[in-house]
């Protein structure tokens, strides 16, 4: 099995970033480049959680050689000397420590050269290429060169933040007489400098996260608390739509008057086209390309834009779509959300036990759902079992939490072991139950992950990015997700080792280390960075987590003018009210709109389809006249006729009038057919066919 499970968990991982891609993003619409670097980073990060667990068991089985030999070379001086003194003595007999190998085993120099590819292109990911390609496709520049100006200035402040905590350690070390620098050095700077980075954001969300998740699933078994939450949320989010919807037209308009200020023959024509490309397809069909009446171009008599300010109206274009379609995708799945919360609160006083929806899915359940998720089965789930099991989880989350905040507060103890993930671990090592370790390890990282990103789109800063599922999430919140991702995993399980003890330079043990941990170099070289800040700021999740659990951000967000919802504050009440009226509002829409598909479904069911019909009708009717016209030609009565006779007579009948479905001499009780709105007469009397030959 060496480097098996390794090969198979790459293949697992990518084909797993591969499908989360697929589920949010659009691989029809969006850039191959932005879907690649999405999926590197997504791929990259993954790969950190789901192998750094076999890295642990392949160091824990290293260390048991480790000892092993150590107590193999003790007992062999010992047994030589007592046969030398007394060869009466019979030779004390040793018990070998018996190292069993893990299943997982990866051969000794695969793991440092593997991490050192995914660290260091994970960070060239996230500090270069992702923030350079985010303000690059945002950028509102014309040409190749405006485009990397404007997102290099962008990302100035993001490069400023990590040179600003890298020259502040290359100047500690320089100065320090006790160190020289060198190459490594070098590296180990830059990647304490990221972790450091990395883990100050990444304590400040793990505190919100370890309270508000456990916290989150416990409401979501209360269905009153949820309902009441969804139409808090729709309040706001209407409100958020309108103004996105207002700040559309407000461009649509600046570019509509730049549109008809530039003429087809001016030198930025070409730059107005580029902007009415990023425009809505229907304000492009509205605007069109102004060249009707080509008017020539006159600068003193129509004041036209400058290139500057066309640049920044292109930004506010491409800003201004993005956020109207992310808020109409919110919405949507808002309304499904909402409706599927009310049609739970409706089937709960049934009494067939059969779950009832409102409206229909508008995709067919496949046969697996049909067979196991029965409209019973969904009844008991939704209105019975699935508030226990929220509460149960929940319950078992709260838990793993207050183990966390206990391991993250006392890790750095390693006589006692206070942390309670070491002390599971070092359980599990003592049996050699390898398989253990690594679920162990790989639920816990995954949990932590869980906490800290889940957090991250939650919070949503300044409402830049939202992951919205069926292919809907835009190509910004893409980049921003595999960014974060990157920043936030590589110190997040340098903590994760700490925490297990794994982390030699923070627990102070001498034992094996992790490959993982050869890459980001002696922490020694920054001694106050590995004594200090990695161990005692992230202490600070204390006080977050009970900042967190009195909702005390929530509260000065509330008194800064931000609704929050609170339970039951006035204003809290008043947007609960609010957006339980526009769910009723879409509803009455929805059903009117379910309706009229009903009604448009049986007609065709009953009538068939009325356009099918009327062209069958039109093709009968064209052959009869066919067959009539071909029979009179053939009859005796045209049999003497030349053959110039003939022609002339063929003449008369293709000069004939066509036939006239509207004329008025069409009686009321012929067949009538309902198409493009109106009633059409279909059938003429046959004896007035010839009537103009």
């Amino acid at each position: 099995m060496s480097g098996v499970a390794l090969g198979i968990e790459i293949v697992v991982v990518f084909f797993l970033a591969l499908f989360l891609l697929h589920r949010y993003g659009d691989f029809r619409k969006q850039h191959r480049m932005v879907l690649f670097a999405t999926l590197l980073a997504w791929f990259l990060c993954f790969l950190i959680v789901f192998i750094l667990p076999l890295d642990v068991s392949t160091s824990i089985y290293n260390q048991c050689k480790i000892n092993s030999n150590k107590e193999k070379a003790a007992v062999l001086p010992t047994e030589y000397s007592n046969q030398s003194t007394n060869s009466s003595i019979s030779p004390t007999t040793s018990t070998k420590k018996v190292c069993h190998k893990p299943w997982s085993y990866i051969p000794d120099g695969i793991l440092p050269v593997f991490w050192r590819v995914v660290y260091w292109t994970s960070q060239f990911l996230t500090w270069l290429l992702i923030p350079f390609m985010q303000s690059y496709a945002r950028s509102g520049g014309f040409s190749i060169s405006g485009k990397v100006k404007t997102a290099l200035i962008e990302n100035a402040i993001y490069y400023g933040t990590y040179l600003l905590i890298f020259c502040s350690l290359l100047i500690y070390v320089a100065v320090s007489p006790k160190l020289n620098l060198s190459w490594t050095q070098l590296q180990v700077i830059g990647i304490t400098a990221a972790n450091t980075w990395g883990l100050f954001l990444l304590v400040l969300l793990l505190g919100y996260g370890l309270v508000e998740i456990p916290r989150s699933y416990w409401n979501a078994s209360c269905h009153g608390h949820l309902l009441a939450k969804t139409y808090f949320k729709a309040s706001k989010l209407m409100t958020e739509k309108a103004d996105a919807e207002e700040n559309l037209e407000d461009v649509m308009e600046d570019v509509r008057n730049a549109s008809e200020a530039i003429k087809y023959n001016h030198p930025l024509r070409k730059c107005i086209d580029t902007v009415l490309k990023k425009s809505p397809t229907e304000y492009q069909e509205k605007m069109g390309r102004n060249m009707d009446d080509y008017e020539d171009f006159d600068e003193n008599r129509n004041p036209c834009p400058s290139k500057k300010s066309l640049v920044k109206l292109h930004k506010q274009v491409i800003y201004a779509v993005q956020r109207h379609n992310r808020t109409q995708v919110q919405w949507q799945a808002l309304l499904e959300e909402a409706f599927h919360l009310e049609d739970v609160a409706k089937n709960e006083t049934s009494a067939a036990h059969q779950f009832v929806h409102s409206f229909p899915s508008s995709e067919p359940p496949g046969w697996l759902s049909r067979v196991l998720y029965t409209p019973t089965i969904e009844w008991y789930w939704e209105c019975l079992l699935r508030r226990w099991f929220y509460r149960a989880l929940a319950v078992l989350l709260m838990l793993v939490s207050v183990a966390v905040v206990w391991s993250e507060c006392t890790f750095f103890s390693p006589r006692p072991v206070l942390s309670l993930f070491a002390v599971f671990i070092q359980l599990a090592e003592k049996e050699y139950n390898y398989f253990y370790i690594e679920m162990a390890c790989f639920f816990t990282i995954f949990y932590l992950c869980y906490c800290v990103y889940s957090t991250v789109f939650r919070i949503r800063v300044f409402n830049y990015y939202y992951l919205a599922p069926h292919h809907q999430t835009d190509a910004y919140s893409l980049q921003f997700s595999g960014m974060l991702f990157c920043r936030l995993t590589p110190p997040l399980c340098l903590n994760f080792l700490g925490l297990i003890h794994m982390d030699s330079t923070i627990s102070g043990q001498q034992r094996e280390q992790t490959a993982y941990t050869t890459i980001m170099g002696s922490m020694k070289v920054l001694s106050f960075i590995a004594k200090g800040f990695y161990i005692y700021y992230p202490m600070l999740i204390l006080l977050l987590c009970i900042a967190t659990y009195y909702s005390l951000g929530t509260r000065c967000l509330n008194m800064l003018g931000f609704q929050q919802f609170m339970g039951e504050s006035n204003m809290t009440t008043d947007l609960v009210d609010e957006g339980r009226e526009l769910i009723k509002r879409e509803r009455r829409k929805r059903q009117r709109t379910e309706d009229g598909e009903n009604r448009r479904r049986e007609w065709r069911e009953r009538y068939g389809d009325p356009r099918e019909k009327y062209a069958s009708r039109n093709r009968n009717t064209y052959s009869e006249l066919k067959e009539n016209n071909e029979s009179v030609m053939n009859s005796s009565a045209f049999a003497p006729l030349s053959r110039r006779d003939r022609s002339d007579q063929t003449e008369l009948l293709q000069d004939a009038e066509p036939l006239d479905f509207n004329a008025e001499e069409i009686t009321e009780t012929e067949d009538r057919r309902y198409t493009g709105g109106r009633y059409l007469a279909t059938s003429l009397s046959r004896g007035r066919i010839f009537d103009d030959v």
